[in-house]
């Protein structure tokens, strides 16, 4: 149930439901500026139809619905609250932010054990006191060396890093969601060895842009 203005318009025109994958090729990360997305699938598709740059960047909210209970199979922009405060109730799939194992089926997309994910390396730092998250993160660059970080811009001082991506304020999660796919495209443009990734609280959006990066690390994540 698109809020998009043109898919809505699509589906008007075509007058039958419409099977919609995100833009990208399956395992990597989705295509939300449409340059990005004609690198990726220009000649395998046979339109392209330039909306602009996404308003969320992360995919939809997944559900189901068991004796009335909507169970989230994968968070996005519709976050718990927000369901609780329609119906009532609401509960997270175990699987969203645990480990999925390989050989393990999965209820919705994006629930795989690697996704989201360019071809270079990737960690996520965890640590909820913000001064031991930077310590951390620097001890990391000081023994990998050929390192980029995608932190934020309050960061970009103490991280002691030549590949700095400010991703966002922290307070700013909607930025951080509408811009963490592009990012995740250009890395393997920079020749490191390994990109280390911030990590933000798991309320609200949070949760949603935790499970990609849980993912797109493979769960490659340092908590202390």
């Amino acid at each position: 149930m698109p809020s998009n203005i043109i898919a809505n318009e699509f589906i008007k025109a075509c007058k039958v439901p419409i099977a919609a994958p995100s833009a990208n090729v399956s395992g990597k990360p989705s295509g939300t500026i449409v340059d990005d997305i004609k690198l990726e699938l220009d000649g395998k598709v046979d339109a392209i139809i330039d909306g602009g740059i996404s308003d969320i960047g992360l995919e939809s909210t997944v559900v189901k619905v068991i004796n009335g209970v909507p169970e989230i199979l994968r968070p996005g922009k519709i976050t718990k609250e927000d369901i609780i405060n329609a119906v009532g109730c609401a509960k997270v799939n175990s699987k969203v932010l645990e480990k999925v194992e390989k050989s393990e089926k999965v209820e919705s997309p994006g629930m795989k054990y690697k996704h989201y994910a360019p071809n270079t390396k990737c960690m996520l730092i965890d640590i909820s006191n913000e001064k031991k998250q930077i310590h951390r993160i620097n001890e990391i660059i000081k023994i990998n060396k050929n390192v980029c970080v995608i932190g934020f811009k309050e960061h970009k001082d103490k991280i002691k890093c030549d590949k700095y991506i400010e991703i966002s304020s922290i307070n700013d999660l909607t930025e951080f969601s509408k811009r963490i796919y592009t990012e995740l495209r250009k890395v393997d443009k920079y020749n490191v060895s390994l990109v280390i990734i911030e990590g933000v609280s798991k309320s609200g959006l949070g949760l949603a842009i935790m499970n990609r990066l849980i993912r797109t690390c493979a769960y490659n994540i340092i908590t202390e």
